[in-house]
């Protein structure tokens, strides 16, 4: 077993070790499923820069303390509080954050992502760039950020916008969760692997042997719920009116398009007409830097308007699950008041 220790910047919320020629990554907050806090993120992007000329490290691993799953999120609750306090420690979580999802996608070297057990959110964000993403029988994932009035930030748009059909509208718009073979439908994640082959698989790569997005016995996705729904799913998203999305879905004669209809409804309408929006603009979108440079003036749009706030109160604060949005509806959502997000 690898001797995990802090790293330079001294934080015991992430943990670092080096077995054999592999740089293994450990967020260390299990009880809070590993989610991300700032001190975090900036401990792992100075490992991560450090391992970068490193040759004895040829290989990153992202892995998860504790058997909930990989990473959770981003923490929220703390953005929340500091913008209440009025200090710039939210916005400036979020700046750190797509930073090291940036490094990640742009690593020199092959990171791989054991996207285990709970993966949402910012959990994504430092995994879905990976060059190899192994989802299990455990995984659940999701960017089910519209139900706390935020959006799916940390560039998964940039892949969602160019999941098959409008597979990736109906998870943005919804925050739906799904399993591995999903977020391999999804392009999230490469294979589906048995949680019980991890060790093995991350031994092996710390012995020297290859980096297999794809490793022997793993599935890839062909048994993805998602794909089976296509064809509901293209008919009702398409377009770039979320009102009339929402109206398709719910005169649909399919009961899961009725479903996702009333899930949206449960949802910010001004996180819904935002999320659409960006969701159409990353599918034009170069590279995943573009993406996070836009997600950057939508956080900060966002973080201005009341959704949030109240959002994370009734989901995570105080856990009512009755928030009460700016809007009754995503049709009173005005395209001015989206674009003003998007302006930052």
């Amino acid at each position: 077993m690898s001797d995990f220790a802090p790293g330079p910047t001294g934080t015991d919320e992430v943990l670092f070790a080096v077995e054999g020629s592999l740089g293994r990554v450990l967020l260390n907050r299990p009880r809070a499923i590993n989610s991300l806090t700032r001190d975090m993120v900036v401990a792992i992007r100075v490992q991560l820069e450090a391992w970068a000329d490193d040759l004895a490290v040829r290989v990153v691993s992202l892995e998860g303390a504790g058997d909930r799953g990989l990473c959770a999120g981003g923490d929220v609750r703390a953005v929340r509080e500091a913008h209440l306090a009025g200090t710039s420690g939210g916005v400036d979580f979020w700046a750190d954050e797509y930073v090291l999802d940036a490094q990640i996608a742009d690593y020199p070297k092959p990171v791989i992502a054991l996207m285990d057990g709970i993966v949402m959110g910012g959990g994504l964000g430092i995994s879905m760039f990976a060059r190899a993403r192994w989802t299990t029988e455990r995984s659940q994932v999701a960017m089910p950020e519209t139900v706390i009035g935020f959006f799916p930030d940390v560039a998964a748009t940039y892949l969602l916008s160019r999941a098959p059909g409008e597979t990736g509208t109906h998870v943005a718009l919804t925050g739906a969760t799904f399993g591995g073979a999903d977020a391999v439908h999804l392009g999230l994640a490469d294979a589906v692997v048995d949680h019980s082959d991890l060790p093995r698989l991350i031994k092996a790569v710390a012995a020297g042997g290859p980096v297999d997005p794809v490793p022997a016995d793993a599935t890839t996705g062909e048994d993805a719920p998602l794909a089976a729904a296509r064809e509901w799913m293209d008919e009702c998203y398409a377009g770039d009116d979320p009102a009339a999305i929402v109206r398709r879905l719910r005169d649909h004669d399919h009961a899961d398009a009725r479903a996702a209809a009333e899930a949206i409804s449960l949802r910010s309408p001004l996180s819904v007409a935002v999320t659409l929006e960006a969701m159409r603009r990353a599918r034009h979108a170069g590279s995943v830097r573009e993406v996070l440079d836009t997600d950057t003036r939508i956080a900060r749009g966002l973080l201005q308007r009341k959704d949030f706030t109240e959002g994370v109160r009734a989901q995570l604060v105080d856990k009512d699950r009755q928030p009460r949005w700016e809007h009754a509806a995503v049709e009173d959502v005005t395209r001015a008041e989206v674009l003003s997000v998007f302006s930052g």
